[in-house]
């Protein structure tokens, strides 16, 4: 392992050996003492709180394993919704695929002495998500009766369970009964209700579960959850079961507890659909009865270890805690969201709910995709693998719009197929989106050197690609291989001619299918090169690059232009990289998405001004965060978060500007660079495939 360190003193990075010392939290053996709060002693940088909860303005925050996604509720002991990654129905909503919400299988109800606790039962509500050990953890006080700490994870090396841990202290002699609820959505249909007890000698297994069918019939979902319990075998609490409807059962028991006694049991709930499974309630009970025989203390071992390994890839901020917070709260949602060793991708919201439908956009190549390669290369190639397998498809989607190679859609569920609503002309149009993906292949490549993948997977996508647009373009003469009809990065511009992004896109991938080629000694099609040196980018008069053939200075949704100077490098010239950012920027929309800023901001930052480039990087995302733990909405003053998008935006700004980051064909290169006026140091942790570390004070 090396460490590369850059300060403002030097031209060039250096590399030297060194050792360091990691201890590791001490937290396990003590979770099952703290009474009140289970991970007490949180570090603040790690701590995401949550205070004088507003139930009309709450934006919740999600617990997920990048499988299943628990949105925070501002409700005690419950959640909003739950949501399966890779599974999609329809729900009548534009005529197109939805991700799947599934049964709300961790929801949980308390009595004390009777009375069923509520937002107007109790006070000190408060919420924390500690990002460390990926646990929202509620606590408040039911009168004067008691204390309630209930913390929730979706566990990490478990991808289709959650834990849940309640911890109960008494204030006065009082009787409680808690009571474990599954509950399915409206939009579930054949909804069976199940409750089963499996005995065994040693230990008697309760099984709380629910099979539905999602809303077309196409899918099967099913849920199943089991209590653990302190108590040796047969003193366990009695359980009764309690079927409600079609739509909500439960099970319960009823506990005395003497004044300054306290009482705590977890919850096992798994979920798992037809998708992944052919027969998914049997294994989600299967997968409850494992976690419950695993016992809390192993599940949370193991959870918490997997964790601990994913945060070995960190960002460290010295000297601004509440940015740190803000970088690693965005990092947290983004490891959450995806997980190694699968094939799903990432949507614009991630797992917090149904935005945008679930579906896969150029939000996760150039957004979402460059930190996770840098932070989480595994991670990175799972993204990568969800395309791969969805190759077929895109040449299915060339062929029937008369072109060769492959045509990504532009929104992609289950299939990848164009899943775009009929309505929105991006489906057909914006077909830069091949581009990102190729450009997705080749970086994965740099950063990795895996020649291997690059032959079975990398360069089968690079080719289809590069052929894709040598047969899109038109071919009008020498430096007129013109691609028209387009929908660009600015969105507000349809149906335009010879889009920058587009062109620029086009011209980087078909050089990088040429690379792929000859890496594996594959002699490259010449027309590629051909076809590259002859797209234009078009200029106006005084030689500002021109956004699209007819565009006249309009206001613009989001960067376009500048993203030819980064993330691509087809502007490298300082002197022009400027004079486009000082012409387009005053342009850039307060009602565009989060990225656009944060894209300026890298910019500024390479061009030597941090000043600039912080005041873009807080622009980038302060202004979308919403109440009350400052999750991300699309745009300002937006009701939409977790936009997991604008999260990969400013992370970029950190990593490829502030940080000097870059990835070439020599792999990670770090730059010289300045760090705005507040930081100490920038400390980018075990980065990229060669695990190093990158320091900037």
């Amino acid at each position: 392992m090396k460490k590369q360190v850059i300060d403002s003193h030097c031209e060039t990075a250096m590399f030297y050996p060194y050792v360091f010392i990691m201890k590791r939290p001490i937290i396990l053996s003590i979770i099952i003492l703290l009474p009140v709060s289970l991970f007490s002693q949180i570090d603040e940088s790690w701590k995401i709180e949550a205070k004088n909860i507003d139930l009309k303005n709450y934006f919740g925050v999600t617990v997920a394993n990048g499988m299943i996604g628990l949105v925070s509720s501002p409700e005690p002991m419950k959640v909003k919704d739950v949501v399966l990654n890779g599974a999609y129905d329809y729900y009548q909503r534009g005529r197109v695929s939805n991700i799947l919400k599934t049964f709300n299988h961790v929801n949980m109800n308390l009595d004390v002495d009777g009375q069923r606790v509520s937002l107007a039962t109790i006070s000190n509500y408060q919420q924390t998500l500690d990002m460390r050990r990926a646990s929202l953890t509620t606590t408040f006080d039911v009168q004067d009766k008691l204390t309630v700490s209930h913390t929730l994870m979706a566990l990490r090396h478990l991808p289709y369970t959650a834990l849940t841990i309640i911890v109960i202290k008494a204030k006065k002699d009082v009787v409680i009964t808690p009571m474990s609820v599954i509950e399915a959505p409206d939009h579930l249909t054949d909804v069976r209700n199940l409750y089963s007890e499996i005995d065994r000698p040693h230990v008697t297994i309760p099984l709380l579960t629910s099979v539905g069918k999602s809303p077309s019939g196409k899918l099967i979902v099913a849920a199943s959850n089991s209590f653990i319990f302190g108590e040796p075998h047969g003193q366990e609490p009695r359980l009764i079961h309690e079927d409600w409807n079609y739509n909500m059962h439960l099970a319960k028991f009823s506990k005395p507890l003497k004044a300054g006694e306290s009482y705590q049991f977890a919850v096992v709930s798994s979920a798992t659909c037809s998708s992944e499974y052919n027969d998914p309630m049997n294994e989600a009970e299967r997968l409850t009865i494992f976690a419950k025989l695993e016992g809390t203390q192993r599940l949370l071992d193991r959870h918490l270890e997997a964790w601990n390994n994913l945060w070995k890839s960190d960002i460290v901020i010295e000297g601004d805690l509440q940015t740190q917070k803000d970088v690693r709260f965005a990092l947290y949602h983004l490891y959450s969201f995806a997980r190694a060793g699968t094939a799903y991708s990432l949507s614009p919201m991630g797992l917090s709910g149904l935005g945008y439908n679930g579906h896969v956009f150029w939000d996760t190549e150039l957004w979402m995709y460059p930190p996770l390669l840098v932070m989480q290369p595994e991670i990175a190639k799972s993204l990568l693998e969800y395309r791969f397998q969805r190759l077929e498809a895109a040449r299915k989607n060339a062929f029937s719009h008369g072109y060769k190679g492959a045509m990504f859609p532009w929104e992609s569920s289950a299939e990848g197929t164009e899943d775009t609503p009929v309505w929105a002309l991006t489906g057909p149009f914006q077909q830069h989106i091949s581009g990102c993906i190729g450009w997705a292949f080749w970086k994965y490549y740099l950063v990795t050197k895996d020649k291997t993948w690059l032959k079975e997977q990398g360069y089968p996508v690079l080719k289809e690609v590069a052929d894709f647009w040598a047969s899109r373009v038109e071919r009008k003469g020498p430096g007129r291989y013109e691609i028209n009809n387009v929908i660009g990065a600015n969105e507000w511009q349809e149906n335009i001619d010879n889009n920058a992004f587009t062109n620029g896109m086009v011209i980087t991938v078909l050089r990088y299918a040429t690379q792929a080629a000859k890496e594996l000694s594959i002699p490259p099609d010449a027309d590629w090169e051909i076809v590259a040196q002859n797209i234009p980018i078009l200029k106006f008069s005084d030689g500002t690059t021109k956004e699209n053939a007819s565009y006249d200075g309009v206001e613009i949704k989001q960067a376009d232009v500048n993203l030819l100077a980064y993330p691509l490098d087809v502007i490298t010239d300082r002197a022009q990289i400027e004079k486009d950012l000082n012409y387009y920027e005053p342009r850039m929309s307060i009602n565009g998405p989060a990225m656009g800023n944060s894209a300026l901001s890298t910019l500024y930052s390479k061009l030597g001004k941090p000043d600039k480039a912080y005041e873009l990087f807080n622009k980038s995302y302060k202004p979308n965060q919403v109440p009350p733990f400052g999750v991300l909405a699309e745009t300002a003053g937006g009701t939409n978060p977790y936009f997991a998008t604008g999260a990969g935006g400013f992370l970029q700004a950190v990593i490829f500007g502030f940080g000097g980051l870059q990835i070439t064909d020599s792999g990670i290169i770090q730059n010289k660079s300045k760090l705005p006026k507040d930081w100490k140091r920038l400390l980018i942790k075990n980065a990229g495939a060669g695990h190093l570390d990158f320091l900037v004070k």
